[in-house]
């Protein structure tokens, strides 16, 4: 079963600093590091590095920046046929500020990711009614991305949606999306539900299963996360983990999501698979470089505790 990623690429600029500067301070004193990333790409390379058979679809700049990803996703043996070049605009670059505490800050300039326009799909679409599923994100245009879902719809072809970063939906859309994966804010940001506590979390999700979307997960961080359906619902918790940097946590997530459901996995054990390989991830520096192999995320799921809990509707 195939999987097509549409999104972003992005170089990131990463300093790495004893708190995140607020407006107007100067931090002295921290270390750097270049690193690539991009929502798209992270859960790419997180679906590759779980043994997905996947392709990518991005647009990179013709720059030095989108060279550099050319080489390294040539050399992940993604097909090239799908990683497109604007020459008129510069490559994504993302600026991330990492506290000790692992938290981050994050800017991005979006660049060729912005022009991205569902035009420049059409030639593999024909491939994409193929897939068994398509996971997206929110770093490209919204016409694009509801072109695609609309399209999907259209084939038959499951999509699971990321909405990040946050942008309102219509409701027409939500109908025929199969999964949404929001955080605590994006779900804030697309049901208008100010969000306090795991009553206002079911609160907010039972509102976008009635607009048709078939399973809402919402991932809550070091708290794990929520999946409801019109099944019920299953709260997960994840062990605790010494944090240095949760930057890519969530499209770790999203990509091991992927990779579970198209090799026809439970959704289930697919999340709990995916949460193994994000809580991994924040113990170590970077986005894709944090991203864990399927053998050490299956070992940390069988010596961890991943508690599970059925929670009334």
């Amino acid at each position: 079963m195939s999987l097509f990623v549409i999104g972003s690429s992005n170089t990131d600029l990463v300093i790495y600093l004893d708190h995140i500067p607020k407006i107007g301070e100067t931090i002295i004193g921290g270390e750097s590091k270049v690193v690539f990333g991009g929502k798209g790409a992270n859960q790419a390379v997180a679906s590759k590095r779980a043994g997905a058979d996947i392709k990518f679809i991005t647009q990179l700049g013709n720059d030095t920046f989108g060279e550099n990803l050319k080489i390294y996703f040539k050399n992940l043996d993604f097909d090239e046929k799908y990683i497109l070049t604007d020459n008129n605009n510069h490559s994504g670059i993302a600026h991330i500020f990492v506290s000790k505490k692992g938290e981050n800050s994050i800017a991005v300039a979006a660049g060729s990711n912005g022009t991205l326009t569902f035009e420049k799909i059409e030639p593999f679409l024909n491939d994409i009614a193929k897939a068994s599923l398509v996971l997206i994100q929110f770093e490209i245009p919204l016409q694009t991305i509801l072109s695609i879902v609309n399209f999907c719809n259209k084939k038959g072809v499951k999509v699971i949606v990321n909405p990040a970063p946050a942008i309102k939906l219509s409701k027409k859309i939500f109908k025929k999306i199969w999964m949404i994966t929001p955080n605590e804010t994006e779900l804030e940001l697309l049901t208008g539900i100010s969000i306090t506590n795991e009553k206002s979390v079911l609160e907010a999700a039972k509102i976008i299963l009635g607009q048709g979307v078939e399973h809402c997960l919402v991932t809550l961080g070091e708290e794990g996360s929520i999946w409801i359906n019109s099944k019920g619902c299953t709260r997960f918790k994840v062990p605790k983990q010494n944090a240095v940097d949760s930057t890519a946590a969530g499209d770790v997530f999203n990509g091991y999501l992927a990779y579970g459901i198209t090799k026809g996995f439970s959704i289930r054990d697919s999340i709990l698979l995916s949460h193994a390989a994000a809580t991994i991830s924040v113990t170590v520096k970077g986005a894709q470089t944090s991203i864990p192999s399927m053998k050490k995320t299956q070992l940390f799921l069988k010596k961890n505790n991943f508690e599970e809990q059925t929670v009334a509707v």
